[in-house]
C-alpha cells in the first residue's frame, strides 16, 4: 500500500507546486512514546459521547497523522480518505499553503475571535472569495457571515429571503439534505432524521427531485425531468394550486447526503427560469458542491444558472468552521442583528479558506477534477458491467456515488432494482479493511459515497480503483459462497463488531 502523501511527492502536479513549507508531523517514535492504544480511545469514545454519533460508530479508527489523501491511524496502518471531512477538505490534509496561511495568522499576533469586525484577514479572505463567485452575482452582492456551520448558513439564507420578500413559504425538494437545525432539517427530505426531531415548517411545500434512477413520477429520464418541472410551474403559476408564492426555492445543484443526485442541466435552468419570472429567490446550497467539487468552481456553473443567494460552507473555510451567505444586493433588506452568532469571525478560518480558494483557482483544480472525475466514473461503469449489484453511477468531478441494489429483487416499472442497505454496509467494511475510507448516503443508506481531496493524485486513484475492484470481487465471492451454503453467516459486519466488542465498544 502507498505510504501516506507527501506534498513533495504524491499530490497532483497542480497541487505540488504549492510553497513549499511542510506540514506539521507526528513521528512514529511520538507516537509509540505516547502509547496510544486505538482500542481504549475507542471504548472511551463509546461511553462517553453521544449515542448520535456517526461515522466514528462505522470507521473505527483513530487518526494520529493526515497528509494530503492520507490518514494514518495509531494502529500504524493508512487510509486513503474519500471521505475528506465530507467534503470539507478541498485541498486535503495539511496542505502546505493551508498550514502556511494559517501559522502567518498565528505568529503575526493578530485577534483570532472577533465577531464580525473588520480585520485584514477577513478583508482579504472577502476579496478572494468575490473573485471566485460567478461574476454576474459578485458584481453586485453582499455577504453574511453566518455561524460556522452550513446549516446556519441555510437559516439565515432563509431567513432573508422571508425579510426581503414578506412572504413565508418556502419549497424544498425531495431528497435533499441542508442540514441539522430545526430550520434547516425542515428542507431536509430524510424522514428518518427529520421526524423524531418533530422539525416541520407550516409553509414548506415538498417537490419532487428528478432522479435518474427513482423518478418520483414513474417516467424517467428527460420525462421526469420535464414533468418535474411542470409542476413547479403549475404550482407558482396556477391561481387553483393552493401553494402561495414563496419566499424562496432551496435547491442542491448536486444532492450529495441524498445519494450523489445531479440535478439535470436543463432542469435546473427552467427552474431558474420560472423563479425569475414569478420573482422568487432561487437559494443554492453549495455547502458541499462549492469550490471545485463537481468539476466547476460552483454545481450551478454546469447548468449556467446564476441564483440570487448561494449558501457556502465547508471548502469555503480550508478544513475550518466556516460559512458564508452570498446574495443579490436587492435582497439585503434586513435590519441590524437581524442573524448574529458568537463565532462567525474565525481569523484561522477566513486565512485558511482565502489560501484554499486562491490555491483552487491559480491551479485550476476545477478543471483537474473534471477530467478525472470523468475518468472514475468511466472505470465504475466498466465495473458495473461486471458486477450487477452497482445499480447506477452517478456524480460529478470528484462527487461520486454508486448505488448499490439487490440483483434478484424485483424491477420497478422503469427497470430500478430495490435498494441493498446491507451489501453497502459489507462494500463499506471491504473497502475499510482494505484501507480506503468511504462513507454511505442515499435512500436507505445503499449508495456509496467518494469524496476524496481535489488534490488526488493519478496513482491515488488507480490505487483507489483498484482496492475498490477488490472489494466488488469479494462481495461477489462471499455471495457465491453464501449460495452454496445453506447456513451462510448472516451477519456481514460480524469481524468488525468482534472487533469493536474486544476494544470495550
Amino acid at each position: 500500500m502507498p505510504s501516506p502523501a507527501l506534498p513533495a511527492d504524491r499530490t497532483n502536479p497542480q497541487a505540488a507546486s504549492a510553497a513549499k513549507s511542510s506540514a506539521p508531523k507526528i513521528s512514529a517514535a511520538k507516537i509509540s512514546a505516547a502509547k496510544i492504544s486505538a482500542p481504549k480511545i475507542l471504548a472511551r469514545q463509546a461511553v462517553r459521547e453521544s449515542a448520535a454519533r456517526t461515522y466514528a460508530r462505522h470507521l473505527p479508527i483513530v487518526p494520529v497523522r493526515a497528509q494530503g489523501s492520507w490518514i494514518t491511524g495509531a494502529d500504524g496502518r493508512d487510509y486513503l480518505d474519500c471521505l475528506s471531512g465530507a467534503g470539507t477538505l478541498a485541498l486535503g490534509h495539511n496542505h502546505p499553503v493551508v498550514v502556511a496561511a494559517i501559522r502567518a495568522v498565528l505568529d503575526s499576533g493578530a485577534p483570532l475571535h472577533v465577531l464580525d469586525l473588520a480585520t485584514p484577514v477577513k478583508d482579504e479572505f472577502t476579496s478572494v472569495l468575490l473573485e471566485a463567485l460567478p461574476p454576474e452575482l459578485a458584481a453586485d452582492c453582499r455577504i453574511h457571515f453566518a455561524g460556522p456551520t452550513g446549516a446556519d448558513a441555510v437559516e439565515a439564507a432563509v431567513k432573508l429571503a422571508r425579510i426581503a420578500t414578506g412572504r413565508r413559504g418556502v419549497f424544498a425538494f425531495t431528497g435533499a439534505y441542508h442540514g441539522m437545525t430545526a430550520g434547516a432539517l425542515a428542507l431536509t427530505g430524510a424522514n428518518a432524521v427529520r421526524d423524531p426531531a418533530v422539525a416541520g415548517d407550516a409553509f414548506l411545500t415538498r417537490l419532487p427531485f428528478p432522479h435518474p434512477y427513482r423518478c418520483p413520477f414513474g417516467l424517467g429520464g428527460a420525462l421526469g425531468e420535464a414533468a418535474s418541472a411542470a409542476y413547479v410551474r403549475t404550482l407558482l403559476s396556477d391561481p387553483h394550486s393552493g401553494a402561495a408564492a414563496p419566499a424562496a426555492v432551496v435547491v442542491e445543484p448536486v444532492q450529495g447526503e441524498g445519494g450523489v443526485v445531479p440535478a439535470p442541466d436543463g432542469w435546473l435552468r427552467a427552474l431558474r427560469a420560472v423563479t425569475a419570472e414569478h420573482g422568487v429567490p432561487l437559494i443554492a446550497d453549495e455547502v458541499q458542491t462549492g469550490f471545485g467539487r463537481t468539476g466547476r468552481l460552483f454545481g450551478v456553473d454546469h447548468a449556467g444558472v446564476v441564483p440570487d443567494v448561494m449558501v457556502l460552507s465547508k471548502a469555503v473555510g480550508g478544513g475550518l468552521p466556516l460559512a458564508v451567505v452570498v446574495y443579490r444586493a436587492e435582497l439585503d433588506r434586513w435590519a441590524e442583528g437581524a442573524h448574529t452568532g458568537t463565532f462567525r469571525g474565525d481569523q484561522l478560518a477566513m486565512a485558511a479558506g482565502a489560501a484554499t480558494i486562491r490555491h483552487i483557482l491559480a491551479e485550476d483544480l476545477a478543471a483537474r477534477t473534471a477530467e478525472l472525475g470523468g475518468r472514475l466514473i468511466g472505470r465504475l461503469t466498466r465495473y458495473q458491467a461486471l458486477h450487477p449489484a452497482l445499480g447506477q453511477i452517478r456524480g460529478r468531478g470528484l462527487m461520486l456515488g454508486m448505488e448499490i441494489v439487490d440483483p434478484d429483487g424485483e424491477p420497478d416499472a422503469l427497470g430500478a432494482l430495490p435498494t441493498a442497505p446491507a451489501t453497502a454496509r459489507r462494500l463499506r467494511a471491504e473497502l475499510l479493511a482494505r484501507g480506503v475510507i468511504a462513507e454511505l448516503g442515499g435512500r436507505h443508506g445503499a449508495v456509496l459515497r467518494l469524496l476524496p481531496p481535489l488534490t488526488l493524485g493519478d496513482d491515488e486513484a488507480d490505487h483507489l480503483m483498484g482496492v475498490l475492484g477488490l472489494a466488488l470481487d469479494a462481495l461477489s465471492d462471499a455471495d457465491a459462497d453464501a449460495d452454496a451454503d445453506p447456513n451462510p453467516n448472516p451477519d456481514p459486519d460480524r469481524t468488525t463488531r468482534r472487533d469493536l466488542e474486544a476494544a470495550g465498544v
